[in-house]
């Protein structure tokens, strides 16, 4: 790809130049948010542009990822932003209370002792589930199908992403930053989950907006978390990621990034429509910046790019300043004493798997895993390496039974009520 400047990205829109210019940016910009960055080489593809839509369309309908819906809510953050979620909750009993399976006996059972007695059962653990940059709720699915049933989760959109508000003072112009998204899963705690254990499940900015949470609600996270585990994130540091280019790729990048941001985000209306007028550049790019391995499920890929497509070239361009001033290695000592997770694919283009390494050197007694095979998107690429590890972690602490069994979900096979 040549190198755009800010001033290119505006001025050529009117060209035939400049629409593929702009949708090339567009399109790099977009997947450097989810994990990607400028400067990929991508074949020539040879078959119609009629025929590709055709197969994206027929992935679309066979691979139904993300269709999971629970029970919604909405928080409310302290500059106003509406914060969507849902909540998968389990039966009384039927999750780490009791065996699988129990049935009406234990609810009426429950229900029985509370009528005559008074008393209430103890709060459930809480899994809350936290994405990554550009993504949504959904892109924790596999991870969602398999504990569903088994432990009380709940799914959040960050602001500005899925079905959660534009970030109220975003839009008039204030900078987003990862101390406000720290607050902004509080403010999700507080509605959806007010009291009982959680455990908290970060991929990539979703473990950021952890750090913050630490960093600024130290005591919630003495009190009230029981584990936790990061997926593919980093602590600090990302402006010294090269994103697997060479050193003059990477300086390049780095010199001209923030002008073509500042432009891209000023025509956002110019950049969609590059973007889907380069769909084919896009997907390449996300298959080599989200994925490690070379036979990842098409339909995985085509879930990948819908969920990466669908975040505004806008708020691509307002986030992405925060990660390089992201720096939390000094909230991560209040993890110390609950059990955690690291885990990283170790052909992670955007966090590499050294990030998680220093994390592990500041959690010496956290489980730290490096996927082989595997990118950014570990969750989607290799779900039931990721599903296995955090089940596991529940049963550790108790919020799921041992007897439990996750085996058939979590995996891009289809599985009955998907």
């Amino acid at each position: 790809m040549s190198e755009i400047s800010a001033g290119d990205a505006v001025t050529t829109a009117a060209t035939a130049v400049g629409w593929r210019r702009a949708g090339i940016a567009g399109a790099a910009i977009g997947v450097i948010a989810a994990g990607a960055a400028a400067g990929v080489a991508v074949e020539r593809l040879t078959v119609g542009r009629g025929m590709r839509r055709r197969a994206r369309l027929a992935l679309d309908a066979t691979g139904p990822y993300g269709s999971l819906r629970g029970l919604p809510g909405r928080a409310t953050a302290d500059d106003g932003t509406e914060l969507y979620y849902e909540v998968d909750e389990v039966e009384p009993d039927g999750g780490a209370g009791g065996a699988a399976g129990s049935g009406g006996d234990a609810v009426c059972s429950g229900t029985r002792r509370r009528r005559l007695f008074g008393r209430k059962d103890p709060a459930p653990v809480t899994v809350v589930f936290s994405h990554g940059y550009c993504l949504s709720q959904d892109s924790w699915h596999f991870q969602r199908a398999a504990l569903r049933g088994l432990v009380r989760t709940v799914h959040w959109d960050q602001r500005s992403h899925g079905r959660s508000e534009r970030g109220r003072d975003q839009a008039e112009g204030v900078p987003i930053g990862i101390d406000q998204l720290g607050r902004d899963l509080m403010a999700v705690i507080e509605a959806a989950a007010p009291e009982g254990r959680l455990v908290l499940v970060g991929h990539s900015m979703g473990g950021m907006t952890m750090m913050a949470l630490a960093d600024r609600y130290p005591r919630l996270i003495r009190d009230r978390v029981a584990a936790v585990a990061f997926v593919g994130t980093s602590s600090g540091k990302l402006g010294e990621v090269n994103f697997g280019l060479p050193i003059a790729g990477v300086n390049a990048v780095r010199r001209v990034l923030p002008g073509v941001l500042r432009a891209l985000g000023s025509q956002a209306e110019l950049v969609e429509r590059g973007r889907r007028a380069t769909a084919d550049l896009f997907a390449g790019l996300i298959k080599r910046y989200s994925f490690g391995s070379r036979d990842v499920d098409p339909a995985v890929e085509r879930f990948a790019e819908r969920l990466i497509e669908s975040t505004p070239i806008d708020v691509v361009a307002e986030f992405y300043p925060a990660f390089t001033e992201h720096d939390k290695s000094g909230a991560l000592p209040a993890f110390r004493d609950v059990p955690v997770l690291i885990l990283a694919g170790d052909k992670d283009l955007v966090t590499p798997s050294s990030h998680s390494e220093t994390i592990a050197d500041q959690l010496p007694d956290a489980e730290l895993v490096i996927v082989p095979d595997a990118g950014h998107l570990v969750m989607l690429e290799h779900p039931e390496t990721v599903t296995d590890r955090l089940a596991d972690l529940l049963v550790r602490i108790g919020a799921v039974p041992s007897t439990a069994n996750v085996g058939g979900h979590g995996s891009t096979a289809q599985q009955p009520g998907d």
